[in-house]
């Protein structure tokens, strides 16, 4: 058991990187913190291409993981399975 908590806790540290790069790689919509620091010009601002839609389904597919993830680390911790 104790190796498959051990594979958990590496996927979760990697979707914790790789969420927060996929992250920042969207695009700013506006009037939030993307304007404060320059991502306030977009000149589509209603559409998005491919790209944007793929990288959304990545990102909430890998959030997905994340959170799964940090369930049964959570149930594993409380109930002492390690």
């Amino acid at each position: 058991m104790t190796g498959i908590l051990i594979a958990l806790r590496i996927l979760l540290g990697v979707t914790s990187l790789l969420l927060t790069l996929l992250i920042l790689l969207h695009k700013g919509r506006g009037g939030g913190l993307s304007d404060m620091f320059g991502g306030g010009i977009t000149s589509t601002m209603g559409s998005s291409g491919v790209a944007e839609r793929n990288l959304n389904r990545i990102t909430i597919i890998l959030g997905l993981v994340w959170v799964v993830t940090v369930i049964i680390l959570g149930l594993a911790s409380t109930y002492g399975w390690a």
